[in-house]
């Protein structure tokens, strides 16, 4: 059985997490693949939806959420959903157009399994490059734009004092240079939202690299040549 390390904590990105362990576990009775994660000292199992999106129908998730409450009474069963902040769905969806989770985990051609993972890369590689330079634009445009904004509406709306009042004429200009700024926010959140997500396609990337190389160093000459030790494997 294919496994590897929490690339998270190999990447020293979290600290303090409690020792947990994670696994692709599938339905036999519906063919639903889950993600399950124990954590023994808080005793908890989480099961991950997002990383097998579309791998598994409600009645396969409904069973596996009831079985484990029954087998583990003493854990808490979570469901960790999609988060729309973090782009789940969105990066789900990238990585499942160009190599779904089965294919990793059970898939047979080995060659055309790294040809997809490569084109997986290469989305990855995109995604981030597109965010440098949206992050590169805002940062470039920010505060000369809002020097301006704030010269120009001083100014503009300035000469509007004696028709206005002071009052309405500086809640204007604050209203301008406030508006300005919350759109090159929103556009500075976007470029971090990009990344996040190229990050994280990347690291999908990487597990299913790992995981094609150690199955693929478990697969002998003979099995490939023998289709049933091939099935079998796969099984």
């Amino acid at each position: 059985m294919p496994s590897l390390p929490c690339l998270d904590h190999e990447a020293m990105l979290h600290e303090g997490i409690s020792p947990h362990a994670a696994a692709y576990i599938e339905d036999f009775e519906t063919g639903g693949l889950h993600e399950v994660v124990c954590v023994p000292a808080r005793r908890r199992i989480e099961i991950d939806v997002v990383s097998t999106e579309g791998e598994h129908s409600v009645e396969s998730h409904d069973l596996l959420v009831g079985r484990l409450k029954e087998r583990f009474p003493g854990y808490q069963v979570v469901v960790n959903g999609p988060s729309w902040l973090r782009g789940d769905r969105r990066v789900a969806r990238a990585c499942r157009a160009q190599v779904p989770l089965r294919d990793v985990l059970v898939g047979a051609d080995f060659s055309k399994l790294e040809r997809s993972l490569e084109q997986l890369r290469t989305v990855g590689a995109l995604m981030e490059k597109q965010s440098r330079v949206a992050s590169w634009s805002v940062r470039t445009v920010t505060g000369p734009m809002l020097a301006v904004a704030g010269v120009v509406s001083y100014q503009v709306l300035g000469t509007l004092t004696g028709a206005l009042g002071e009052p309405w004429v500086q809640g204007l200009q604050y209203l301008v240079v406030g508006s300005l700024g919350g759109v090159f926010l929103y556009l500075g959140l976007k470029a971090v939202h990009l990344t996040e997500m190229a990050n994280r396609v990347w690291k999908r990337y990487s597990e299913y690299s790992l995981i094609l190389k150690d199955r693929s160093r478990q697969v002998t000459p003979q099995s490939i040549n023998d289709e049933g030790a091939l099935k079998a494997l796969a099984d």
